[in-house]
């Protein structure tokens, strides 16, 4: 996980934000990392982050049984057109089985695969190169409406 931390902070413009314990946050987000597009060191008013990395079932959200020790879950928007290259499924299609417990493998988010998100619990050989250009596509495409957004444009 360390590793992937490095890589993400090293993208320009992104802010993280990692609610630590004593911290204003929820204490459920304590030891979790949030991503945005946000060149000013401020989180968007209207933006949610672009991936996640959580350490633990959140109450909706247990099917990766991440409350076992060194169980970690990367989460990525890619979109609907990447879902489906990603998953073989349509992101607001009827989702077929997975075992969500799974390791080192691309799978459908388990609550915001209708927004075009997958997860990756524990990243390894199989999966971290992938992981890291959804990242970089991630963070690109934040960008990409933060820079729309401030100029006002409705193309790009």
């Amino acid at each position: 996980m360390e590793q992937l931390l490095e890589t993400v902070r090293a993208f320009d413009g992104v802010l993280e934000l990692a609610p630590a314990e004593g911290s204003v946050f929820p204490e459920i987000a304590w030891g979790d990392h949030f991503f945005y597009y946000a060149p000013d060191g401020r989180v968007p008013e209207r933006e949610q982050p672009y991936a996640t990395i959580v350490t633990k079932n959140y109450p909706d959200d247990a099917l990766c049984d991440l409350d076992h020790p060194d169980r970690w879950r990367v989460n990525m928007h890619v979109g609907a057109g990447a879902f489906v290259e990603l998953t073989g499924e349509s992101p607001r299609s009827t989702a077929k089985l997975w075992d969500y417990t799974a390791t080192d493998t691309v799978l459908p988010h388990p609550l915001y695969r209708a927004q075009g998100w997958v997860a990756i619990t524990n990243l390894g050989v199989r999966t971290y190169a992938l992981a890291t250009r959804l990242l970089h596509r991630a963070h690109d495409d934040a960008k990409r409406r933060a820079l729309r957004r401030s100029t006002g444009s409705s193309t790009g």
